[in-house]
């Protein structure tokens, strides 16, 4: 390992995340924005199911099979400014999104590319991974002056495994700034546990249909805790599964696209059948080592 990696290792096992500065070009962002641009071509909203994500409403995807579903497709997830009370979109559509999710990593060839780059397989050895697998990826808007506000959590509180090897990939496609909505972290709290029991549990409702329920409360941090992680643009951070983090409302008029994927250690580890995200016969769980 260079000393270069070793900085970074040092600095995830310390503060639960680390920035790998300079891992995709100029060029490789660009291809990934444009090739989110011709996704967001082919989508109807008039067709599209109009769910609106939310990270601080506890209601929004409980009951909502579009979401539950959506590990092996892409979809489209909206922001709640998009629409007016009857249901008609008032701004265009490329700044209508919230996220579109779940499985670009594996559908869409530009994001496959990237996702299962040599560069990539390198970030997991760092790791230590004996045996890393692709669970889900997303592309997360943050366009100016209306990207929402993504509130404190823990990765691990969605996407739940003994023990917890869980990685998040974050990819800014923009320069990331305090402004425009970075990342910020409280470094060290990947070793205090599970915050205020907090998980998100997929069960069996009272009508027969699979639904999810929240358990415990959206963590109640100290504000002064957090430290900004300001990231230019192909930067990659890494995020273990239960440092706290969140990013503010971008109040700027500069957008803040990042692309995220996370992947967990499939050896001798166990994913909880509890959680949103289930692996499916049309794309099980993907090896990041032997997947191409």
């Amino acid at each position: 390992m260079s000393d270069v990696d070793q900085k970074w290792v040092s600095q995830f096992e310390k503060d639960g995340y680390a920035v790998i500065e300079n891992f995709a070009t100029p060029e490789e962002c660009d291809e990934l924005k444009s090739a989110i641009l011709k996704v967001i071509d082919g989508l109807d909203v008039e067709k599209e199911h109009k769910t609106i994500f939310s990270t601080r409403n506890n209601q929004a995807h409980l009951d909502d099979d579009y979401f539950l579903t959506s590990g092996d497709k892409i979809r489209y997830f909206f922001e709640k400014t998009a629409f007016n009370e009857d249901g008609e979109l008032v701004v265009p559509k490329e700044f209508s999104l919230n996220k579109i999710g779940h499985a670009l990593h594996w559908l869409n060839d530009v994001f496959k590319r990237i996702s299962f780059s040599q560069k990539m397989k390198d970030v997991a050895k760092g790791l230590g991974l004996v045996d890393p697998a692709i669970i889900q990826s997303m592309y997360i808007f943050k366009n100016a002056k209306v990207g929402a506000e993504v509130c404190p959590h823990q990765d691990a509180s969605f996407l739940w495994m003994e023990p917890m090897k869980l990685f998040g990939i974050w990819l800014p496609v923009d320069d990331a700034t305090e402004e425009n909505g970075c990342l910020w972290f409280v470094p060290g709290s990947h070793k205090d546990g599970l915050w205020s029991n907090r998980r998100m549990i997929r069960e069996t409702k009272d009508n027969g249909k699979i639904g999810l329920t929240f358990t415990g409360e959206i963590p109640d941090t100290n504000q002064s805790e957090y430290v900004s992680a300001p990231v230019k643009k192909g930067s990659l951070v890494i995020i273990h599964g239960m440092v706290m983090h969140k990013s503010e409302i971008n109040t700027s008029d500069k957008p803040r696209n990042a692309y995220t994927l996370h992947f967990i250690e499939q050896d001798n580890a166990v994913w909880s059948d509890k959680n949103w995200l289930q692996p499916t016969k049309e794309l099980p769980f993907t090896p990041l080592f032997s997947s191409t």
